[in-house]
């Protein structure tokens, strides 16, 4: 099954580094970015992503609060908030919003297993 992501980073060498990652696991799965919570917004209304991958610190609306309204928006997408900072403040929040702390340096590892867990979750879950 092919999946959209969403890709949500101020930085584009971020947003660049988490494609490569996603092109090498699921090559043939669909990859849409935004550099910030008003694009990430727009492109969920447009496109309904599957999964979204959100920075935790970007300007003007941290990811935990986007992740919030990104599910608000679409109830049944995946959400990953990234982040270095660890405070249990900040997971709490991610889990709160309905979303999955991962943290960074983030490994092709532990986004393969977020991706693996969470769409296995949503395709068992009643629509």
């Amino acid at each position: 099954m092919t999946y959209t992501v969403l890709i949500v980073d101020d930085s584009k060498l971020a947003r660049m580094s988490m494609a490569r990652v996603l092109d090498t696991l699921y090559p043939d799965w669909k990859r849409v970015e935004a550099a910030n919570a008003i694009e990430a917004l727009q492109q969920t209304r447009e496109l309904s992503p599957d999964v979204a991958l959100v920075d935790f610190n970007m300007p003007g609306k941290d990811g935990v609060t986007l992740a919030a309204e990104l599910r608000a928006l679409h109830p049944r997408i995946c959400v990953a908030v990234i982040s270095a900072n660890r405070q249990v403040e900040v997971i709490r929040r991610t889990e709160a919003a309905g979303a999955t702390f991962l943290p960074k340096p983030l490994t092709d590892s532990a986004l393969a297993a977020f991706l693996t867990s969470t769409l296995s979750e949503r395709k068992a879950a009643p629509r």
